[in-house]
């Protein structure tokens, strides 16, 4: 072998040991780059058996770096290598998929897309968390709110949901670039239907529903489908002048008459709605738009390059394209998912169920821990983050997907477990005397930061513990923060044992609160309220605090009172 191959092999075993160490973030082997070096290079299979020799000093020095010296010395020998390097680390880094086509667009534009006919339940956290994480992280696009309210009958706009649903969106972390009403664009989409009829796409039908529905079942065609264009706009007109009242007269896009499909022939664009809308700046109009028509209209019109929908929903791309045909007009990149299941709750996440069950007094609000709504879990103490961490888990299935609470509930851990101190809270606690002892017992605040220091709770003359926790007469148990108790026929007594016997698993750990000094306290819980009492420095909390009451769970401060009960929410365990 000569020098000049030597050379060589050192150079490329150098790269392909330094791309090995660095893609598996440990010491690169002799072994694992030999196929490489080799298929790239078959000049050197003729140097076969002193290759190896060649090859394992090389990479016992790329060993010897640390990775920042590694990637430094990749870059310099080989770029392509050390960007195919750097591609693959930041997929890795990327719960996502790569949206389709995204290098053809100069600006990745998404938009969530609700109807405001109520507050969110969670599955509805799944819109802002995918397309917000989409447009603000991964390509810098622009995230688009459009509330789709032009039915203001059948899924009626509740005034106070518009709000709402944005407040959600601020809480589950992300900021829109724009929002629009559709209510608002009511004009916009009329000068469209009328661009249609020109262009021969739309014609108004009085048929009735069954009479049209046999003859689309039948692929024959409505016999107002010909009518000429100046009778259709007369006709179209005279919608928007409320001339007409609801269900005498639509305006149909002209499709395939005879498609495989039923539900693409002919579809409404426009009907006529007897309801006023709730907001007044909409609510003089009486001919609203369907909403295939209205959204596909205003995904052209903001420029959305990306749309994510329900796979239940496919029907809805295929019925826009005949629209889009007729005015020549580029699809957007379409992806579907499967709805989200959540576990955890009876009530079903449905608006319309959780409006009836607030209505007849099963639920008292949207905020009640027993419904599944993203004000219930904020109001429990959940982060917006712990939410979006989980939803992104779920990636795009088009198959339906089960989200676990306990998912949600370990993120939410993770994020306020270091800030909340702990705190007892005995549910509906049995009273003892107790006798012997420190007067004042001193637990930590929080077990894994000693320099926070301490609480004092006063123990006084008998404490109130957990009916579960009682020992049998002649039993032990450890109060924690004030040290080991003897039960006996007149109560507690204080005992001079040492940790040991709690090392050794003879005597349990308990939580407890003194009787004469705590305060009352509900805690509201996803399964119904628990009434006891917390220690007394629990009253020194503002609202929203969030604490860990010890071997009970975490909660967040709800309500401070001083002559009453006060009030947590349950967070999780």
């Amino acid at each position: 072998m000569d020098d000049d191959i030597r050379e060589r092999i050192e150079r490329e075993a150098e790269k392909h040991a330094l791309f090995n160490a660095l893609e598996h973030g440990s010491d690169a082997e002799v072994g694992p780059i030999m196929g490489p070096l080799m298929g790239e290079n078959p000049e050197f299979r003729q140097h076969g058996d002193e290759i190896a020799g060649v090859v394992a000093p090389v990479v016992s020095r790329v060993n010897g770096m640390d990775a920042d010296e590694q990637e430094q010395r990749l870059e310099e020998l080989d770029e392509a290598l050390y960007e195919e390097l750097m591609a693959e680390e930041e997929e890795d880094d990327q719960i996502l998929p790569g949206l389709p086509n995204a290098d053809e667009y100069d600006e990745i534009r998404m938009r969530a897309a609700p109807n405001p006919n109520g507050p969110w339940h969670l599955g509805h956290a799944r819109m802002p968390a995918v397309m917000g994480t989409y447009t603000e992280e991964v390509y810098d696009g622009h995230f688009i709110v459009r509330f789709d309210d032009t039915d203001p009958e059948t899924k009626r706009p509740d005034l106070d949901a518009y709000d709402a649903i944005l407040d959600d969106i601020e809480y589950l972390g992300f900021t829109p670039d724009e929002v629009l009403k559709a209510s608002d664009r009511v004009e916009t989409y009329y000068e469209h239907a009328r661009n249609l009829i020109d262009a021969g796409g739309a014609y108004t039908c009085s048929c009735s529903g069954e009479t049209f529905s046999e003859l689309k079942n039948d692929a024959e065609a409505c016999p107002h489908r010909d009518k000429d264009t100046e009778t259709v706009h007369e006709e179209f007109d005279a919608m928007i002048a409320g001339e007409y009242s609801s269900g005498e007269m639509v305006l149909r896009v002209k499709t395939d008459i005879e498609h495989k499909n039923p539900a693409l022939r002919d579809w409404v664009a426009f009907r006529m709605v007897d309801t006023p809308h709730p907001r007044e700046e909409a609510s003089e109009y009486r001919c609203w738009p369907m909403l295939d028509f209205q959204s596909g209209i205003d995904d052209q019109l903001t420029g959305v390059t990306h749309i994510i929908r329900g796979i239940d929903l496919q029907d809805s791309a295929k019925r826009q394209r005949f629209v889009y045909d007729y005015f020549d007009w580029e699809y957007p990149e379409v992806l579907h998912w499967g709805h989200v299941q959540i576990d955890a709750y009876d009530v079903k996440m449905s608006t319309s169920t959780i409006i009836e069950k607030i209505e007849n007094g099963e639920l008292s609000g949207w905020d009640d821990p027993r419904a599944p709504t993203i004000a219930s879990v904020r109001r429990r103490g959940i982060r917006g983050q712990a939410l979006v961490d989980a939803m992104l888990e779920l990636g795009l299935s088009t198959s339906d997907v089960d989200l676990a609470m306990s998912t949600v509930y370990s993120n939410n851990r993770e994020l306020i477990d270091d800030d909340a101190d702990r705190r007892f809270f005995v549910r509906d606690g049995v009273e003892l005397p107790i006798s012997g002892g420190p007067e004042v017992a001193n637990p930590p605040l929080h077990p894994d930061h000693e320099d926070r220091g301490t609480r004092d709770i006063p123990v006084g003359d008998a404490v109130l513990v957990e009916e579960g926790d009682l020992p049998e007469e002649g039993g032990k148990v450890w109060l924690k923060g004030f040290g080991p108790v003897k039960r006996t026929a007149d109560g507690f007594e204080h005992t001079d044992d040492d940790l040991e016997v709690v090392k050794s698993g003879d005597v349990d750990v308990i939580h407890w609160v003194p009787a004469s000094e705590n305060v009352p306290l509900r805690l509201r819980t996803i399964e119904g309220d628990e009434t006891g009492h917390a220690e007394p420095g629990y009253a020194d909390y503002d609202a929203d605090a969030m604490l860990q009451f010890e071997r009970v769970g975490f909660a967040r401060v709800d309500e401070q009172h001083e002559d009453e009960e006060s009030v947590a929410y349950y967070a999780h365990p």
